[in-house]
């Protein structure tokens, strides 16, 4: 207990940290992790696509059928499961957070736990589970930032190593994002950063950021491996908003708030579930997400790939091709896809943004089929608000809907910022109240290591 005359820990003054030799040399390190993040970011990023291609383009063929088989989704999903099961199981740390649980950053991450971070996320990501990259990567810039400081000093103090494992999480998820100020938002509303303090702790982030995008862009002759945008190209032009518009942005808001709601609180049922019998039921539910690929795919004669995956890559596709959707065809691809994503989020490893953007998408593009409410600004709205039930990040979920959507981004932004604060308000009503949960614990759990 504290007692009246107990003294709190005094703040550090932000000015006397930015004069000091240590803030430098926190610089110094800060461009070094944002070179090595952003290189491992940009290769492990390039391996999942790579191994998508193969698994699910290539494969196939190579094995004797002249197209992809209408179960192939299933072997792939259940072997994904089997081995985030073990690698959970079986190698220190939880292999990355719980997705279920919701996007939020922690402590630096421990080098010792970036083996079973990698090695789960990229059986999810690269197997068709339905989550993105964006948590593992700021779990891998965070836990290279801290190995590279421990690397050259041991002995280096718990602030140095906040500091150079967050700047880790900026270059990754900067690359991720294409956006160093994007991936600056995302993780200063994530960690729940403020005060005066704010800047000191960002400095350092950005400017790895800054330095890591070069091994994109490149520098003078040297060439990078070229901008990462995700930017959809040639949409169609938003027009001024309209009367009914706005009131289109309030209703995406609740139903948005309403599906995610939804979505979490299956993930949330499951988690405890699977988590008592991880190595048969991870597999169980990575068959279920096959399962619900393959419906989908008999059910509308479209590729299975819709369903499966975090639908980064679909997004684009998905927008300029909005014409040859029908509603029927959406709202199945919709429904599949959310409880795609509902299961991933409570046994797999990866996280919750671009599943949320392409539900959101899907749903504005289903919208705009009835009056009043053009394709565009049905996606705007329904990404910007699906990111912020799934998120709880409303500046971030602001954000997020101008980098794809470039070319309309100040048009729509109000339409956007009405959506975003009707789902954030919206599904923090539909939340349960917060309640003491007993920690339910997995079979990983059960086993008592000794530390050094």
């Amino acid at each position: 207990m504290t007692t009246p005359n107990a003294q709190r820990a005094p703040t550090p003054d932000p000015v006397e940290l930015l004069r000091s030799r240590s803030y430098l040399v926190l610089l110094v390190f800060g461009a070094l992790v944002g070179v090595v993040a952003a290189a491992v970011a940009y290769f492990f990023l390039k391996a999942v696509q790579e191994v998508q291609h193969f698994v699910f383009t290539s494969l196939p063929g190579e094995i004797g059928f002249s197209h992809e088989p209408l179960w192939w989704p299933l072997p792939c999903l259940a072997l994904a499961g089997l081995l985030v099961a073990l690698t959970i199981r079986n190698l220190p740390g939880t292999a990355g957070h719980k997705p279920a649980e919701g996007f939020k950053t922690g402590s630096p991450v421990l080098p010792i736990e970036l083996p079973g971070i990698v090695l789960a996320s990229f059986a999810t990501l690269s197997l068709g589970v339905v989550l993105g990259p964006e948590a593992p990567l700021i779990a891998i810039g965070s836990g290279l930032g801290v190995l590279i400081l421990r690397l050259v000093r041991r002995d280096a103090p718990a602030t140095a190593i906040a500091v150079i494992g967050a700047a880790g999480s900026f270059a990754a998820i900067s690359t991720l994002l294409g956006s160093p100020i994007v991936g600056a938002f995302l993780l200063m509303e994530a960690a729940g950063i403020g005060g005066a303090i704010l800047g000191v702790v960002l400095v350092p982030g950005l400017l790895a950021a800054g330095i890591g995008s070069l091994i994109f862009v490149g520098l003078d002759n040297w060439t990078g491996f070229g901008t990462l945008s995700l930017a959809v190209p040639q949409i169609p032009h938003a027009g001024s908003p309209r009367g009914a518009e706005f009131l289109w942005a309030i209703g995406i808001g609740v139903a948005a708030a309403i599906l995610g709601t939804a979505i979490k609180r299956v993930g949330l049922a499951l988690q405890p579930i699977v988590e008592r019998r991880i190595l048969v039921l991870t597999p169980l539910v990575g068959l279920t997400v096959g399962g619900l690929a393959i419906a989908f795919a008999k059910a509308t004669g479209r590729s299975s790939s819709q369903v499966l995956f975090s639908g980064q890559n679909d997004l684009a596709p998905l927008i300029h091709n909005a014409a040859s959707w029908s509603v029927g065809a959406l709202t199945i691809l919709i429904v599949c896809k959310a409880l795609a994503y509902g299961v991933s989020l409570s046994s797999f490893r990866g996280g919750p943004v671009f599943p949320a953007m392409f539900i959101g998408a899907a749903g504005g593009i289903a919208l705009s089929h009835a009056p009043g409410l053009p394709m565009i600004a049905g996606v705007g709205m329904g990404i910007g608000a699906m990111s912020a039930t799934m998120l709880g990040l409303p500046l971030t979920s602001v954000l997020l809907p101008s980098l794809f959507l470039q070319a309309d981004a100040l048009t729509l932004m109000p339409l956007v910022i009405v959506s975003v604060v009707v789902a954030y308000v919206t599904s923090a009503r539909l939340a349960p109240p917060p309640r003491h949960v007993r920690h339910v614990p997995s079979a990983k759990a059960d086993e008592v290591r000794e530390g050094p």
